[in-house]
């Protein structure tokens, strides 16, 4: 009886009715594709279901429970979500071997969500009842959203980002629990820095900050030479394989990434189009191709068209582009302020959520168990002042801490969080520069995890401090 009031259990109660209720009853929710399951499909040795279904039911409009076995690496996208991918596609062959069923991927999901949530709610527990009550509310309200559990039932990289950027949090924090060393917990956040690390190609240059954590970690125990020798390989191997992780990234798909940044990003509304052109180092012909996205079919010069590879793939690379905004500013703040009209959506509201056998209009998106998401985009500012003004306040507030604690383990727990910040930080900027304006309500899914993450972080703290408060009080 004693373990059932337990706040851990209490969470996993409530968390797996809202999930087996969102996700595994009534009607299927899920999110559609927009052409991005190709990559993993080919790679893990999955297709489409239905193969006489029209274009309009396969893309954008509808969610597919099912999909077909087929051959494995009839192509290949690095990225760690096939390893989660071919493990629930080994699970569902067991119980079903004439298909794939998603749900076998969300439930996997879910249950490493619950992990991480468990492990948060353990380490903040010990301040109390009211941080504990308002963990437990923020976890269901907020990332149990179903604009973020609608993705489970799919085959996008967001969840894999999602649930290990909690995940490495939580394992962070419980290093950091402990007095003792204990090498099983680094490698652990080592594994989910992986995994968040390179689950997106995106998400890679996030190993850098997170080998800096990993040498943070080697000063806990300076006496402890295995400890102290693990954290720094540890920190090592990150930034290799966050490198590799960059280099590996499909030449296509680089191609694609410098397109739209650059026709898309630089030159998106341009007055200046012949100027910017020069200064990147550009020939004036391309001029024609400036606001066209690299999946449109009615350019003036064609995505593939061989002259394109002398005239701009060879002659532009990301770091041209990023100087350009550095010299730029103005520029820069015009793309960051555009971002920001579209930065409070967690999820896509161009792809639809149900199956076509559901009924429902093509692109119906669910509403069911959205308060935050909704919440955010019609309440939330969606400006960059509001963005800066709170990114401004979380970092007043952790320097404050930071320089008030003399504990190690104090201060590393803080930074931890501020990497948070700087990961929300990357997750704005690197779709403008990497990506440019396309599709910025998914590419700004990271920014949205962090800002989240940040938001919750703020409120316990808050809550937190109202208890110390009270206590005080209650003493005099």
């Amino acid at each position: 009886m004693r373990m059932l009031l337990k706040p851990e259990w209490l969470y996993c109660l409530l968390a797996t009715l809202i999930i087996v209720l969102l996700l595994f009853t009534g009607d299927f929710i899920g999110v559609a594709d927009n052409g991005d399951f190709l990559r993993i499909m080919g790679s893990i040795g999955l297709n489409y279901y239905n193969e006489f279904e029209s274009y309009e039911e396969r893309f954008f409009n509808y969610a597919h429970a099912l999909f077909a076995y087929d051959s494995f690496f009839r192509g290949f996208y690095v990225t760690s979500q096939l390893l989660i991918v071919l493990f629930a596609r080994s699970i569902a062959f067991i119980f079903h071997s004439e298909y794939f069923d998603i749900r076998v991927l969300g439930a996997l999901y879910s249950l490493l969500l619950i992990t991480a949530s468990c492990l948060l709610i353990t380490f903040f527990k010990k301040r109390g009842i009211l941080v504990t009550v308002a963990l437990i509310t923020i976890l269901l309200l907020v990332f149990h959203d179903v604009g973020y559990l609608a993705y489970f039932n799919s085959l996008y990289g967001e969840p894999v980002s999602f649930i290990f950027m909690l995940l490495t949090l939580a394992f962070g924090l419980t290093i950091l629990r402990r007095e003792t060393p204990s090498k099983r917990l680094l490698l652990l956040f080592v594994l989910a820095c992986l995994f968040l690390v390179c689950s997106k190609t995106q998400n890679a240059p996030l190993g850098l900050l997170f080998s800096l954590v990993c040498l943070r970690f080697a000063a806990l125990h300076k006496d402890n030479l295995p400890w102290k020798r693990l954290a720094i390989t540890c920190s090592a191997a990150l930034v290799v394989i966050a490198a590799g992780m960059y280099l590996l990234a499909p030449k296509d798909f680089k191609q694609i990434n410098l397109y739209q940044t650059v026709f898309f990003g630089i030159l998106h509304s341009s007055d200046t189009v012949q100027e910017d052109l020069q200064e990147l180092g550009l020939p004036a012909h391309l001029e024609g191709l400036a606001g066209t996205n690299y999946f449109q079919s009615d350019t003036v010069i064609k995505q593939d068209d061989p002259r394109l590879q002398a005239d701009f793939y060879e002659r532009i690379s990301h770091m041209d582009v990023l100087l350009f905004y550095m010299k730029h500013p103005d520029r820069l703040l015009e793309r960051m302020s555009y971002a920001a009209e579209h930065s409070m959506n967690i999820r896509p509201y161009y792809l639809g959520t149900y199956e076509l056998a559901a009924g429902k209009p093509a692109g119906s998106v669910t509403e069911q168990y959205s308060w935050w998401s909704q919440f955010k985009r019609t309440t939330l500012p969606n400006e960059l002042s509001f963005i800066m003004i709170v990114y401004l306040l979380y970092y007043g507030l952790l320097l404050y801490e930071w320089r008030r604690r003399d504990s190690i383990f104090s201060r590393i727990a803080l930074e931890l969080f501020g990497v948070i910040g700087l990961i929300g930080a990357f997750g704005f900027l690197i779709p403008i520069v990497g990506d440019g304006l396309a599709d910025l309500s998914k590419h700004l899914f990271m920014f949205n995890v962090a800002f989240d993450m940040m938001l919750a972080t703020s409120v316990i703290y808050c809550v937190d401090t109202l208890g110390r408060l009270i206590k005080s009080a209650t003493r005099k």
